[in-house]
């Protein structure tokens, strides 16, 4: 199993994946940083969106626009029966051009899926639907390297390019970061970057 195969495997998986997700919205810390002292509504682009809950959700009741953009149409199903609030987008994220430009920008436990050459390849993806003072969220890993995880009984892959190449490309694209926390304890384990478009 590799990249290739992560949209078909959530496509097997979308329904028990979808009801087994937690909701305790352990990811709170990081989404609050997006919209601080911010008020809405904002524009908000979930790449990866899945099946809405509870990342999208919270942002929706919040007050905020949300678009989810995801590769696999079972999960846009869910999605739509979760949050139906949420502009839906049947779409991969690579390549992505909407013509359009986020406040939010969120590819949260998504993006670490693709594959090390996808992932260089979403910079100016990211940056092509970014508006001014936009705020970039998105996790890998705490360093380079490629692995296997599960989703449902399935295997997927995950792969994360070093901290210095991820800064490196922020910066190539018109990006400062905020933060990195790697392996974040008040994340559940996650390596979560928050960046902010500088426009330049």
């Amino acid at each position: 199993m590799g990249p290739e195969d992560i949209l078909a495997t959530y496509g097997v998986e979308a329904a028990q994946w979808a009801r087994q997700r937690s909701q305790d919205l352990w990811e709170r810390p990081a989404l609050e940083a997006c919209v601080a002292e911010r008020p809405a509504p904002l524009r908000v682009l979930d790449l990866g969106c899945g099946a809405g809950q509870p990342i999208a959700q919270w942002f929706v009741t919040q007050g905020h626009d949300v678009t989810g953009v995801d590769g696999v149409a079972e999960m846009l199903a869910e999605c739509a029966t979760r949050v139906p609030e949420m502009r839906r987008v049947m779409a991969d994220m690579r390549g992505l051009d909407l013509a359009e430009r986020f406040d939010i920008i969120l590819a949260f436990n998504s993006f670490f899926h693709l594959s090390m050459v996808d992932q260089r390849a979403m910079f100016p993806t990211f940056a092509a639907h970014a508006a001014d003072d936009a705020r970039l969220l998105f996790t890998s890993g705490p360093d380079a390297g490629e692995a296997m995880g599960t989703v449902g009984t399935s295997p997927v892959y995950h792969a994360s390019l070093a901290p210095d190449e991820y800064r490196a490309l922020l910066a190539e694209n018109g990006f400062e970061v905020i933060w990195f926390r790697p392996e974040d304890a008040a994340l559940r384990g996650h390596s979560v970057w928050l960046a902010r478009s500088t426009g330049v």
